[in-house]
């Protein structure tokens, strides 16, 4: 089964058990940027990681500190393998973007409507460079 997305950011073919977060989070206060762990008290998925995940957001909680958060996980090494956006997030794309100016290996970010995110919770997918995601149970 292979999913179509719409590319955000592209970046290289990758994989990576997806998390598909069941409720918007703010990066800004919500993740470690040294660990990946999901932090916010008030967030079901507190105490998962994002690290090497394939990362489905439902939602973002705007904070313009979002961005850091998400430069300083690419910069440790604990950033998600990829990120599925419901609706694009201009703050959390500014992230990867500066990343990628930086030098640092970016993931890869998609566009994938949340009722499709869901379903993909805990199984292995591959993303293609060309961003068709595809199922590895």
């Amino acid at each position: 089964m292979g999913l179509t997305t719409q590319i955000l950011l592209p970046g290289p073919a990758t994989a990576g058990p997806c998390l598909a977060l069941t409720a918007p989070i703010s990066f800004w206060g919500g993740v470690d940027p040294r660990s990946g762990t999901i932090i916010d008290q008030r967030h079901p998925q507190r105490g998962l990681s994002v690290a090497g995940t394939v990362l489905a957001l439902p939602g973002t909680i705007g904070s313009s500190s979002a961005s850091a958060v998400l430069l300083e996980l690419v910069h440790a090494g604990k950033a998600p393998a990829a990120i599925l956006m419901d609706a694009p997030d201009a703050i959390l794309l500014l992230g990867l973007v500066v990343a990628r100016e930086m030098g640092w290996p970016t993931p890869p970010a998609l566009r994938l409507a949340a009722a499709d995110q869901a379903p993909l919770d805990g199984r292995r997918l591959a993303i293609a460079a060309d961003g068709t995601i595809t199922l590895h149970d």
